[in-house]
């Protein structure tokens, strides 16, 4: 598989600042044809973990060939290395930290290598900025057809992040909230394969051993202000109130325990 025109930016640099429209600069500038797509670039800063989720629930949505260039790099300047991966359908570009492993987990790796040939990075390299470049540069290379192995040397491994399964316990299932978007909604490790195996009858949904939500199909399933869980659009079983924010009104947060508890006939 070859590259595409597309690349996507995933980042924490927000949008004041002029990070990202650099970044945009430099890929420009080496390939005026790239298609360039903003993800998201209000990831909360150096959090990794809200990076992977990110790019793990909807990288899959581009065209094959697409570079998915993604940056939450608290480490920048340090000891890891920038990489990128190739798989069966796509090519991701970024700090080796674990942030690309959650989308990675379900793709077939082809190649790594390491971003260490200066000759597909600007010429001068500072110590906080390696999306601008490095990763920026090597996407747009990419791009333009430069075959990666010319980009740095192969590596055997990269470094994962280990995903957060739901498990199984007396009939229950007990997973996590991984991520809380922007309208609060706070999304867990729930997968709607894993929720099919425990919900074949009614359920309740426990959050934070605090708050039990209803299993709906929908948000407006619930009355209005209403908590309520609902298998949300990223495929994983979310905690949400029917036009409010359950992170406001739960306090919720990241790494919150979330039960789907069989209900009992009587």
């Amino acid at each position: 598989m070859k590259p595409g025109r597309i690349i996507s930016l995933t980042t924490d640099f927000g949008s004041k600042d002029w990070f990202v429209g650099t970044m945009k600069a430099v890929i420009l500038g080496i390939n005026p044809d790239a298609v360039v797509v903003d993800l998201s670039h209000e990831l909360p800063p150096g959090d990794i973990r809200a990076g992977a989720f990110a790019l793990a629930a909807s990288y899959r949505f581009f065209a094959k060939g697409t570079v998915h260039v993604v940056v939450v790099d608290p480490g920048v300047g340090g000891s890891r290395r920038a990489i990128v991966v190739q798989t069966e359908g796509y090519f991701f570009v970024g700090p080796n930290n674990g942030l690309l492993s959650w989308a990675l987990r379900d793709e077939t790796i082809q190649s790594i290598h390491a971003l260490e040939n200066r000759k597909y990075s600007l010429e001068s390299i500072s110590q906080t900025f390696h999306g601008r470049d490095i990763f920026a540069p090597a996407a747009a290379h990419l791009t333009r057809g430069t075959p990666i192995d010319r980009l740095g040397p192969r590596l055997k491994e990269f470094t994962t992040m280990a995903w957060p399964r739901p498990r199984r316990a007396r009939g229950s299932l007990e997973g996590e909230v991984v991520y809380v978007d922007r309208f609060g909604n706070g999304i867990t490790n729930v997968d709607s394969t894993a929720l099919a195996q425990v919900a074949k009858g009614s359920v309740r949904v426990i959050v934070a051993d605090k708050w039990i939500c209803p299993l709906v199909r929908y948000y407006a399933a619930a009355p209005p202000n209403a908590a309520a869980a609902v298998v949300g659009s990223s495929g994983f079983l979310e905690i949400a109130i029917n036009g409010g924010s359950a992170a406001t009104q739960f306090g919720l947060r990241v790494g919150d325990p979330v039960s789907v508890v069989p209900v009992q006939k009587t």
